[in-house]
């Protein structure tokens, strides 16, 4: 899942300050599980904004609506009806959805109403945690279910470094260390000869430093 955060309100007020009519919208999908952009988000962020430029001795216009994903044109198009009675857009989805919209509608300004954080899985009740980083050559197979890239804050792909300490990160002692959570599951799998087989340098092309990324499937493109 993608997680966010919602931007400082300043920062929000700042972007719109030069508007009268806003368009707000918010995306069903990431965001709305990490209570971030979902319906209920984009409604206080609406009055939060209009309580504060009124403070501000300036009256805004905010219509609201959330799509079922900002990312995929099919439900970015709905937006046509909508898009010629705003000034201004503001996205709480994740970077795509801002950049699916901004794409579609170039004669609109699109700002983001969220910092997009990382790909993460939920811990417990309103917490997420980073657990991919989208390398593009997963490892977990041979790390038991634990990625190193994403996990281990030095990216390590031979064991823990000097400074790990019973089992926890040198930066925080309350981050566990990755490779000390690969070894308990190799171990509790009974793989634990992929602990000690040496692993080659990885081939980081698979990431973004050769530019976007993209997937193209043959059978489903047109």
């Amino acid at each position: 899942m993608i997680t966010a955060e919602r931007k400082p309100l300043e920062e929000l007020i700042d972007y719109i300050s030069p508007y009268n009519k806003i368009l707000l919208i918010g995306c069903n999908e990431c965001v709305t599980v990490c209570a971030a952009g979902g319906r209920k988000e984009v409604g206080l962020l609406a009055s939060g904004l209009q309580m504060a430029m009124l403070k501000k001795g300036k009256s805004v216009e905010i219509r609201e609506h959330t799509l079922e994903r900002q990312c995929d044109p099919e439900y970015v198009e709905e937006l046509v009806s909508m898009i010629d009675g705003a000034d201004a857009v503001m996205s709480m989805a994740c970077g795509c959805g801002v950049q699916s919209i901004a794409a579609r509608y170039k004669d609109k300004p699109v700002f983001p109403a969220v910092n997009t954080k990382f790909m993460g899985a939920s811990e417990s009740q309103g917490v997420w945690a980073e657990r991919c980083q989208g390398c593009g050559n997963c490892l977990l197979g041979q790390t038991g279910g634990v990625c190193p890239i994403a996990r281990c804050a030095k990216r390590l792909m031979n064991g823990p470094c000097g400074g790990s300490t019973k089992g926890s990160c040198e930066i925080d002692e309350n981050v566990d260390c990755a490779w000390q959570l690969i070894w308990d599951r190799l171990k509790a799998l009974g793989q634990t000869e992929n602990y000690v087989e040496i692993a080659a340098a990885k081939d980081w092309r698979t990431g973004n430093g050769n530019g976007p990324r993209k997937i193209i499937r043959e059978d489903l493109a047109e």
